[in-house]
C-alpha cells in the first residue's frame, strides 16, 4: 500500500508540475507577487495531495517567530518536503539553489518566475558573492531568503557543515537569520520513492540577530539549535 500511496502521489505531483509550469510562462509579465503565489499554488496542492494519499500531515511550533518584517531563512535540508511546507510558511521568499534546476522542463519554468538565486556551486568564492549580492537586492525588495546551509539534502540522522554563503549574506546585510528544524527525512526520505505516513515536526527558533556578529558566529549560533532540535525530534 505504502508504493501504491507513493505512486499516486507522485502521478498527481507530475500532472500538476505540467499544468502549473507550462502556465507559469504566462505569469512573466505580472508583478513578482502575482507570480509567487501562483507557482505556490503547486506546492500548497501537493501538500494536499500528500495528505490524501500518502498520509503524510505536519506540525509546526514557533510559527510567531515569522515576523512581519523579512529575513534569511537557514532551513535543515533531509527531504522534497521542506521545499513544499516553506513555500505555505514563508511569504513571499527566494530560493538559494542551483542553476541547473532552471534548465529543468516545466518545473524550472516555475522556478524561474520566482527569480531565485541560481548559482554555479563549482564557482566558489563567485557562488559566494552573488548569494551576498543578489541577496540584498532581493532583502531590500522585502523578500525572505531561504537557504540551505549544507548545501544539499542530508539523510536523516545526519549532520554536515555550514557553507559560508548564508552567513557571509546575513553579516553584511545585518538581516536577521530564521532558523528552521524538522525531521521529513524520517517519513520523505532522501532520494525515496516511498513515503511513509505520519506527522513531521517543524520547529522554527527565535529570530537570530546578525549585527555585530561575524559570519562564523552566525553559523554556529544557527548550527546548534538546528542540529540540537532535529536530534531532540528525531530527525
Amino acid at each position: 500500500m505504502i508504493f501504491i500511496r507513493s505512486l499516486l502521489f507522485s502521478f498527481g505531483s507530475i500532472i500538476a508540475t505540467l499544468i502549473i509550469g507550462s502556465m507559469s510562462f504566462l505569469t512573466f509579465p505580472f508583478p513578482y507577487i502575482f507570480r509567487f503565489h501562483f507557482v505556490r499554488s503547486w506546492a500548497l496542492f501537493n501538500l494536499w495531495w500528500l495528505r490524501l494519499t500518502c498520509n503524510i500531515t505536519f506540525k509546526v511550533t514557533g510559527a510567531e517567530n515569522i515576523t512581519e518584517n523579512n529575513g534569511i531563512v537557514f532551513c535543515k535540508h533531509q527531504s522534497t518536503f521542506e521545499t513544499l511546507v516553506l513555500q505555505k510558511l514563508i511569504i513571499p521568499h527566494v530560493w538559494v539553489l542551483k542553476r541547473e534546476l532552471l534548465w529543468l522542463p516545466f518545473f524550472g519554468w516555475g522556478l524561474a518566475a520566482l527569480e531565485p538565486i541560481a548559482i554555479d556551486r563549482a564557482s566558489g568564492r563567485k557562488a559566494v558573492e552573488q548569494i551576498k549580492q543578489q541577496g540584498i537586492n532581493r532583502l531590500k525588495k522585502g523578500r525572505w531568503v531561504v537557504i540551505f546551509p549544507e548545501g544539499t539534502r542530508v539523510p536523516a540522522g545526519e549532520q554536515k557543515r555550514f557553507g559560508v554563503g548564508g552567513a557571509i549574506l546575513a553579516a553584511e546585510s545585518g538581516y536577521p537569520v530564521l532558523p528552521i528544524a524538522h525531521n521529513a527525512g524520517r517519513y520523505w526520505p532522501r532520494k525515496s520513492f516511498l513515503k511513509y505516513p505520519g506527522t513531521i515536526q517543524i520547529h522554527i527558533g527565535q529570530l537570530i540577530e546578525t549585527k555585530g556578529k561575524t559570519h562564523d558566529e552566525i553559523n554556529q549560533i544557527a548550527k546548534l539549535w538546528i542540529d540540537n532540535k532535529v536530534t531532540e525530534i528525531g530527525g
